[in-house]
């Protein structure tokens, strides 16, 4: 099926987001959202970390409900729709679209697809930019408008799946932090009454060994992990994408094994200095020195208690606390092994790794699900913008 191609512009009004002069503080913390691309990717916008008040609105360019917001400064592509009238600052270029002729929602599912195109056309510089000019000129397919409207049902429904999905991981991830504070309480303030120690009775943490940056490669055999594998949460963080591998020779006991427990002893981001992950099954692990490795100094305690005693939230304020540094905060082995925590019997720390076993299966099965939705929409979105799309079923 053949659809003409029409010029966003044809469409939509296209507005260039500003931010207002933070010299003046009465035009910010009022109820109208300063939307940034870090509020984008996440579907309907209606809140944002930054807000305006209307004297900060009316110096800036307002936007209506269902425009479609597309960053097209830094982070190509990265696309939301208001559900609200907010602002935008100006890495986002708006399509306020005319409803007579286009659905917001179809629009907004076309210009998921663009994230490539933006890339392409986007020249080497350093800072990713398409101006105004061009993104207004490209072409969307323009089929009948409520044909649009059946096609933006379909997604909607497909795209539903996933962040079903998504929710579903994030409350899995809170329910075993729910269960850890449930049978063991603050590790700091011990409100259960288990014996007090300090991390060093029970283990030690070694730095990592610093590779030569010059055996990096983008393939190979022992995959280095460093902090950008840590969830600012805590976790494991596969970043298949910009992973780094080394070839060089490996120092002797510095080849990592499964479910091995890694520190973070540097800040790098905010909120990450002492959170920690399990070292993963599928490959070869090598820690840099901004990681620590734990060494527990008897087999009477169990690692994944102790994982989850790390991302807790008294036991991370804890090593920031002792941490030094001006730019970047850090900490010490010595420091981190004087911090005193509760200390439950084993055996209920080996209850509390059954639990979490359980839910982990949980979440890769979710996770499964998740990938075979993300496949499917991609699909989706696919054939319904070359026109192939079944919509014998779809209802608006």
């Amino acid at each position: 099926m053949s659809w003409p191609l029409v010029t966003l512009a044809s469409i939509a009004e296209v507005v260039t987001g500003n931010t207002p002069s933070k010299a003046d503080d009465s035009f910010f913390n009022g109820d109208i959202p300063f939307v940034t691309p870090g509020e984008l990717d996440l579907g309907y916008v209606n809140t944002a970390k930054q807000t305006l008040t209307d004297k900060g609105a009316k110096v800036s360019r307002l936007i209506p409900a269902n425009s479609v917001m597309v960053c097209c400064i830094g982070s190509l592509g990265k696309v939301g729709i208001s559900s609200k009238p907010v602002v935008t600052n100006q890495q986002i270029n708006s399509l306020v679209v005319n409803e007579a002729l286009a659905s917001p929602l179809y629009v907004y599912y076309f210009c998921r697809t663009l994230k490539n195109t933006l890339n392409d056309m986007a020249p080497k510089t350093t800072v990713a930019i398409v101006n105004k000019t061009r993104f207004s000129a490209l072409k969307i397919p323009l089929p009948p408008l409520e044909t649009q409207k059946q096609i933006a049902a379909v997604l909607e429904k497909a795209d539903q799946l996933r962040k079903d999905c998504q929710k579903m991981e994030q409350e899995l991830n809170s329910l075993a932090q729910s269960v850890f504070i449930e049978m063991f309480g603050d590790p700091v303030t011990n409100p259960k009454g288990w014996i007090k120690r300090e991390l060093s009775e029970m283990l030690s943490v070694k730095h990592g060994f610093a590779f030569k940056s010059e055996f990096f490669t983008t393939e190979g055999e022992y995959v280095l992990l460093t902090p950008g594998n840590f969830k600012e949460e805590g976790g494991y963080w596969d970043r298949a994408d910009k992973q780094k591998y080394y070839v060089g020779e490996i120092p002797k006991d510095y080849i990592l094994e499964k479910n091995d427990l890694l520190l973070a002893m540097t800040e790098q981001a905010a909120g990450l200095l002492g959170s920690s992950i399990l070292v993963p099954e599928s490959n070869k692990y090598l820690h840099n020195q901004r990681l620590g490795l734990v060494k527990f100094k008897d087999n009477g305690q169990n690692t994944v208690f102790y994982s989850y005693l790390f991302n807790s939230k008294s036991v991370r304020l804890a090593i920031h606390s002792s941490s030094t540094g001006t730019k970047v905060k850090h900490t010490s082995p010595t420091k981190l092994e004087a911090i005193q925590v509760g200390v439950p019997p084993i055996a209920l720390q080996n209850d509390f790794e059954s639990i979490i076993r359980t839910i982990e299966l949980n979440i890769m099965l979710n996770n499964k699900a998740k990938s075979d939705y993300e496949q499917s929409f991609n699909a989706l979105m696919q054939k319904a913008f070359n026109g192939e799309l079944n919509l014998g079923n779809a209802k608006t």
